[in-house]
């Protein structure tokens, strides 16, 4: 590895190829393989041909355009497996993500508190109560949205997120 932490830019090119050929999970693929529709050509293949590089190496010039084309040809399908990979990797964490998400059902009448955020109004500083209310559920809006009121009746003018209310217990 590097012994200086001053020529670490001469290691450089090392990690790009490694971090460039190693398969990623949400594709399946190597960023090089969707980049050029083929493997990369690591350093030691060079010094030591492997049987890709002989038959390459061999090829006329018309067999070798004709190869390319066809290279070019499977990119395409490539990147499509790519691309249904990748939605089968989002689905697999969105289903692991929705496990653990419990549904928060709100019921009209109920009483909530309401989170302040540092960019409110009623924000008063770091040593200010972070909830305020209690506020009374007027109405619940698709979406995770929720219509409150103060106790005296005043309805507030925007809806809140869900997010940022919470039960208030007597």
């Amino acid at each position: 590895m590097v012994d200086n932490y001053k020529n670490w830019h001469e290691q450089l090119p090392y990690a790009l190829l490694g971090y460039r050929t190693t398969t990623r999970t949400s594709t399946g693929a190597t960023p090089y393989l969707l980049v050029y529709g083929t493997e990369a050509v690591i350093p030691a293949e060079v010094e030591i041909p492997s049987l890709r590089i002989i038959q390459e190496a061999e090829l006329k010039d018309a067999e070798w355009v004709r190869n390319c084309y066809e290279q070019l040809a499977m990119i395409d399908e490539k990147k499509m497996v790519a691309v249904y990979h990748r939605q089968m990797y989002r689905q697999r964490m969105s289903r692991a993500f929705n496990k653990r998400v419990r549904t928060r059902l709100f019921q009209i009448g109920v009483l909530m508190l309401k989170r302040v955020f540092p960019h409110q109004e009623e924000h008063k500083g770091k040593f200010a109560p972070n909830w305020q209310g209690p506020y009374m559920v007027r109405k619940v809006l698709s979406g995770g949205a929720v219509v409150v009121a103060e106790m005296d009746g005043q309805e507030c003018p925007k809806a809140i997120n869900a997010d940022a209310l919470k039960r208030y217990y007597i």
